[in-house]
């Protein structure tokens, strides 16, 4: 507690944004090599029907990531304002409520799956036969089977985070994404027969989630014995205070973005089911590349969500807006990179993942160029969500959250494919970017603004300089 103590009041603002956020990237980047490495061994088949099938199963999945998100980014947050206020045994609370209501939903959810997965799978854009045959499978196994220990995953890398332990949280969630790739090609053509690879892929994934899970499990209990506040033992303080209720408005927004995200993937990949095969397997794989940006400034933005909890609440909040700077600033400018290196390596990449000159490769350089113009933009508004989820904003994260996916880009995607045919479904994504970005830079400004008025500052020039970050007014 001392060491973390130090790294969130005395370290310089680039030294704790990196250590907190460095492991968190490295984590997140190594899960979608793992989600691409799916992608990748699929796509050894030549099968349009396997791939489409696993870019059916993405949303059913990564809802798994909204109901670990909402208990997981609330509880971090809970937790890192409580111990800035001093508050342990609060910490505790929210600690243990976050275990708990992750853990049933997570089981409700994956019963809920295999039950109805056939409605599931056709909902979701695979009603035809051959892809719903390898998507039912695969359902069944990464959901059905390992769905509670994926979720459980998430929420303990966030918990763990929450009192700096990075590293710790980090090396756990690439500890099932290195197992995963490992994994993959030892039960898609070596144990399983020829024609399940697709469910061998689903096994592997389950499995490495379930390893993962144990290592999780064994951190808590380490760190528990060396003045950890976090634990799974229920108590009073759990509802106590509003404890229940600060974990979920602050995780709500980080669960609906994500469930929306489900959605809008789900609308786009319906859309382009109804083009043909090669079209839906062209955006899917666009999506797993495109993922690399996004995976990044999301990692940032777990990383650093702890220390911006802390300074807001102890009242250090020139620091947090410097946090805050330091860490949107990385994130813009990786992001803007990456898009450069998709706009000319598009072919390329994509056709890492299809083999031969295909409609299939033409469509996925072309859905690949069209995504990647939005990251940029996408980097800066995901930073002011975050932000606000990490200082108790609940509804400004949570209007931002569903103008960044849902409210924008699926009306966007009826209205430009009438316009411009397919490629206008693809281009609504980076249309919501663009909007959601420049409605996060007015909200955050004007959030800061009223920050500066409540401690009693006034003035442009004042203001200019706390947005900065000095804290100081110049001499004249």
């Amino acid at each position: 507690m001392k060491e973390n103590k130090q790294l969130f009041e005395e370290s310089s603002v680039l030294t704790a944004v990196l250590r907190l956020a460095v492991p968190t990237v490295i984590s997140q980047i190594i899960l979608v090599i793992y989600n691409v490495a799916d992608t990748f061994f699929v796509g050894l088949t030549g099968s349009d029907a396997s791939l489409a099938a696993v870019t059916v199963c993405m949303p059913a999945f990564m809802f798994l990531s909204a109901i670990s998100n909402l208990f997981g980014v609330g509880g971090s947050a809970a937790i890192s304002r409580a111990v800035g206020k001093k508050e342990y045994s609060r910490a505790a609370g929210a600690s243990a409520f976050a275990f708990w209501g992750c853990l049933l939903c997570a089981l409700v959810y994956s019963l809920g799956a295999v039950v109805f997965r056939g409605t599931f799978v056709n909902l979701l854009g695979g009603s035809v036969p051959e892809v719903h045959r390898h998507a039912s499978g695969y359902l069944l196994v990464t959901v059905g089977l390992g769905g509670v220990c994926t979720a459980m995953n998430t929420l303990l890398s966030h918990l763990v985070r929450s009192e700096g332990r990075s590293a710790h949280a980090g090396f756990g969630i690439a500890l099932g994404g290195v197992l995963n790739i490992v994994l993959d090609p030892l039960f898609m053509f070596v144990l399983l027969p020829k024609g399940r690879e697709v469910l061998g892929a689903a096994a592997a994934t389950a499995l490495s989630n379930v390893i993962a899970c144990l290592y999780f499990f064994a951190v808590l209990r380490y760190i528990r014995r060396h003045g950890s506040v976090l634990t799974v033992k229920p108590a009073g303080d759990c509802f106590r205070d509003g404890t229940a209720r600060e974990v979920l408005t602050t995780g709500a927004p980080a669960c609906l973005m994500t469930l929306c995200e489900n959605i809008s993937y789900a609308v786009l990949d319906h859309l382009m089911a109804a083009q043909g095969m090669a079209f839906q397997a062209g955006i899917g794989v666009a999506k797993k590349i495109n993922m690399l940006a996004h995976c990044f400034v999301r990692g940032m933005s777990q990383g650093v969500l702890p220390l911006l909890a802390y300074t807001y609440s102890s009242g250090n909040h020139r620091r947090m807006r410097r946090v805050f700077l330091v860490s949107a600033g990385i994130s813009v400018s990786v992001s803007t990179c990456i898009m450069l290196v998709y706009l000319v390596f598009a072919r390329s990449l994509a056709g890492i993942f299809i083999l031969g000159d295909t409609q299939s490769l033409d469509c996925g350089t072309d859905f690949l160029r069209i995504l990647c113009i939005g990251c940029p933009f996408s980097a800066f508004a995901y930073a002011v969500i975050s932000f606000f989820q990490a200082v108790g904003c609940s509804r400004k994260s949570l209007v931002l959250a569903v103008m960044r996916k849902g409210a924008l880009d699926i009306p966007l995607m009826f209205i430009l494919a009438g316009r411009i045919p397919v490629y206008g479904i693809v281009a609504a994504t980076p249309a919501a970017d663009i909007i959601c970005c420049m409605a996060a830079a007015a909200m955050f400004a004007i959030w800061l603004y009223t920050l500066n008025t409540a401690n009693g500052k006034s003035g442009l020039q004042k203001y200019i300089y706390r947005l900065i970050g000095t804290g100081e007014t110049p001499h004249a």
